[in-house]
């Protein structure tokens, strides 16, 4: 009975991080190319920094054959595109100011955001 307890607590510790804990490492967009893929349900890497004041291009490369995965939403640039599957697709952003933006697929199952400084 103990051991199931013991099991039932570390379970829920690890639910507990994945769902409100866990940030992903933040990648930086620079003078390399950086390239999203988007596969297995996720943006990767799905937290990315960007230069304030400075138009940017983003690219990214669609691995996923879900339906969900082919639309890229930035809802507060009223920016939607379609990701062609396996192939480079770029996106540009206008210079941004300081703060966060979220982009998604059209459910909202993939999710990223765009840190500006």
């Amino acid at each position: 009975m103990l051991l199931i307890n013991i099991a039932g607590i570390i379970l829920i510790a690890l639910i507990v991080w994945w769902f409100w804990l866990y940030k992903p490492i933040e990648a930086e967009l620079g003078e390399n190319d950086l390239v999203i893929t988007v596969e297995n349900g996720t943006y990767s890497p799905s937290r990315i920094k960007v230069p304030a004041g400075e138009p940017v291009e983003l690219k990214f490369i669609r691995k996923d054959e879900s339906p969900c995965s082919e639309t890229l939403l930035i809802p507060e640039l009223q920016i939607s595109d379609t990701l062609p599957l396996n192939k480079l697709k770029s996106i540009q952003i206008p210079a941004l100011k300081s703060g966060e933006y979220a982009f998604h697929c059209q459910m909202q199952m993939y999710r990223g955001q765009l840190t500006v400084n």
